[in-house]
């Protein structure tokens, strides 16, 4: 588990995603964001040293118009995404968006100096929902397999699940939201996130 969140990280830090043409190619626009994104890590000094509040600030600005956060939730929550109201749901969405980008913002500051190899896009001219593979080396490590679901909507490439080393971050999250639904139903689930939230703020506070 460990393992996972650690290359979870390194995922997220080479998809906080620049402006990007909205009919870019999925593999196009993986590619282009990810070698765009290592600059910028590379030549902020501040994200190197920890900055978490700008970390922060850049994740809000370039990730989040390229992630389908409401899909991703509803594929987290599972079969009780139905059973909360209309208020819960946003609710969910608001607190797990919250959860992904302060992990996201943890991850630039962890960059290091991974090297990216870009898989040959397997897919039909008119698919709509594809997988964007690629491989994450870094020395005196194993290779690690990270793949980006994405789908097209009307405003173009949308991720909605980042797959590493085999291992669904959204099926990954079900477990635990399961858990906390069983012991104090949605509400509860909405409370944990939030906690959880306020735990990374002031651990980002004090970094």
């Amino acid at each position: 588990m460990k393992r996972f969140f650690s290359c979870i990280l390194v995922a997220a830090s080479l998809f906080s995603l620049p402006a990007v043409a909205a009919d870019s190619a999925p593999d196009e626009l993986v590619k282009t964001v990810t070698n765009d994104v290592l600059t910028i890590v590379r030549q902020d000094k501040e994200i190197q040293a920890g900055n978490t509040r700008k970390a922060v600030d850049l994740v809000e600005e370039k990730v989040l118009p390229h992630f389908n956060f409401r899909r991703m939730t509803i594929l987290a929550v599972g079969r009780d995404w139905r059973s909360a109201t209309p208020e819960q749901q946003r609710l969910l969405i608001d607190s797990f968006k919250t959860l992904l980008v302060r992990t996201y913002s943890n991850a630039l500051t962890q960059y290091k100096n991974q090297q990216i190899d870009f898989k040959p896009l397997r897919a039909a001219p008119g698919d709509s929902d594809v997988i964007v593979r690629t491989e994450v080396r870094q020395p005196g490590a194993t290779p690690v397999q990270i793949d980006y679901s994405l789908e097209k909507n009307t405003d173009g490439w949308k991720v909605y699940d980042v797959v590493v080393a085999g291992v669904s971050l959204v099926t990954n999250y079900r477990g635990t939201f399961s858990q906390e639904i069983r012991s104090g139903g949605i509400d509860g689930l909405i409370k944990a996130l939030e906690e959880k939230n306020r735990q990374l703020e002031q651990a980002g506070a004090k970094a």
